[in-house]
């Protein structure tokens, strides 16, 4: 069905653009909108990051002609930050789902609503379904006083994470002495966002080959989810499993712990699980330990309750710099983005500031077609990023969005990241993955390289000043030095190191 929607929303209720890290790390999951009218607004300070995509008609890559409604009477000036308009917002959705929660109803002040049970809920020792998995572990006997505490960065000084360090220095990846960013994003570290040799994704968007950025084929959604598990999670999962739909979900693991049974439930409903740290901090603000315990504590949690580890992960606010992606490949992790199809237009509906009052669901879904009229004109498939921590952004899921992408034509291939590569469920995991379609990234953790060595770029480079938090011929088992043949090399993630060993020589 047809869904036509117009909405004008006054002076000051929409905040159009706001940078990325303008108030600091609390603040910024709550400064999340990223709707940008014509890229970068004049006046804007350079460098300020505009994370999604501009609205029809504007400059940058305005959607098709003719496939999207336009948004009329964009207006506004910058206030700090903050562009404030006056947009009157047109879309028009092909379907939506019957028993949708009204539009008027999905908003910051919402009453809460009923949660739907999980359909089931596994015993410790269950099978799954991919091959070589073992058994569900017993989550009855974990002990949240075991792991750090919710939502705080980890402490460094713990065995475990002094173990992970040494992982990551057996793995022999040389980590760039790039110095962190404080807390202010773009505008707050000029020198930072206009150096780009350093790869800020932030500032400009800039990514290596081994990021994870689309999907290979066109017309192929990958489908993710970031923050959960949460308490409406389970309503997702029960709209995904009425349309036999899959979906990555990037698991914070303050929420593992916290929901472990629904995070069981992802994953032997055949969903993947994958990384997006403990307490969702923006990564190039930390030091190396500090990156190392979160993505660490997260790695651990889910093996914990899933008995298997994620080779996926997701930095929140989208913050890596090559730091931060040497540290994640060192732990076996490779990075997987969003779509960004300019430095200032990326495929983010805005879903999170729903929520929080800064953007309104009328203007999401505005985003979600501006989204869908940029997708036919690409040539490959890909990758939006959406929540599914709260209520509303449950909601305009369930409703919305995932109808009018059902009802697509041509139809959407809606498949998890790992699916959307062409690769099996089992290659998410490494415990599962086999190495042979899916080589992981180095690592020095245990069992990650298997009997694979891998090459290591040299630890220095003419005028380059690099930190290596391992000799320079380790192996990525930590057993042997030297070096090995080319066909030994692996995958993604070497591709990204020898991208850096280029750009260092």
């Amino acid at each position: 069905m047809k869904f036509p929607v117009s909405v004008a929303l006054s002076v000051g209720s929409l905040p159009i653009l706001v940078a990325g890290h303008s108030l600091g790390v609390a603040a910024q999951h709550l400064r999340h909108a990223r709707q940008a009218p014509s890229g970068a607004p004049s006046g804007a300070p350079s460098g300020t990051p505009v994370n999604s995509l501009p609205v029809a008609g504007s400059s940058g890559a305005p959607p098709a002609s003719g496939s999207q409604p336009a948004v009329s009477g964009v207006s506004g000036s910058v206030t700090g930050s903050v562009l404030v308009t006056t947009p009157v917002v047109t879309f028009t959705l092909q379907a939506t789902n019957p028993t949708a929660v009204p539009l008027s109803q999905i908003v910051s002040t919402a009453s809460a609503q009923p949660t739907i049970p999980l359909a089931t809920t596994f015993p410790a020792g269950a099978q799954p379904s991919l091959a070589g998995a073992p058994p569900l572990p017993n989550v009855i006997t974990l002990n949240p006083a075991n792991y750090p505490a919710l939502d705080k960065p980890p402490p460094t000084d713990s065995p475990e994470v002094q173990q992970w360090k040494q992982d990551v220095a057996n793995s022999g990846v040389v980590i760039p002495n790039i110095t962190p960013t404080v807390a202010g994003g773009c505008p707050a570290n000029a020198a930072a966002a206009a150096d780009q040799s350093r790869c800020w994704w932030t500032c400009g968007g800039c990514t290596r080959p081994g990021d994870v950025v689309e999907c290979p084929d066109k017309m192929t959604w990958g489908l993710t989810y970031d923050d959960g598990p949460g308490f409406y999670t389970p309503n997702l999962l029960s709209y995904l499993d009425s349309k036999q739909l899959k979906s990555t979900f990037f698991s914070i693991g303050s929420r593992a712990i916290s929901m472990p049974a629904v995070l069981q439930a992802e994953y032997m409903g055949g969903h993947q699980i994958a990384v997006h740290t403990w307490s969702h901090p923006s990564l190039t603000t930390l030091e190396n330990d500090e990156i190392i315990a979160e993505l660490g504590w997260t790695k651990k949690v889910i093996k914990d309750i899933l008995g298997v580890t994620p080779n996926m992960m997701r930095p929140p606010f989208g913050d890596i710099d090559d730091r931060v992606r040497a540290i994640c490949i060192a732990m076996g992790l490779t990075p997987v983005m969003w779509t960004r199809i300019s430095p200032t237009a990326t495929f983010d509906t805005d879903d999170f500031n729903i929520h929080g009052g800064l953007t309104t669901v009328q203007q999401v879904l505005q985003n979600w077609e501006n989204i869908l009229g940029n997708v036919t004109t690409i040539n490959s498939g890909f990758i939006v990023l959406e929540h599914d921590l709260f209520q509303q952004t449950v909601d305009v899921a369930t409703g919305y969005i995932l109808p009018d992408a059902l009802a697509h034509n041509p139809a959407f291939k809606i498949q998890p990241v790992i699916n959307c590569l062409n690769k099996p469920n089992e290659d998410a995991y490494i415990e599962t993955n086999d190495n042979k379609t899916n080589p992981p990234p180095i690592s020095g953790a245990p069992n990650v390289c298997n009997d694979i060595k891998c090459e290591l770029i040299p630890t220095s480079a003419p005028g380059v000043t690099l930190t290596s938090v391992a000799g320079s011929q380790a192996t990525a088992d930590g057993s042997k030095s030297g070096t090995v043949s080319s066909q030994a090399r692996t995958g993604l993630a070497l591709a990204f190191v020898a991208t850096i060993a280029v750009l260092l020589l």
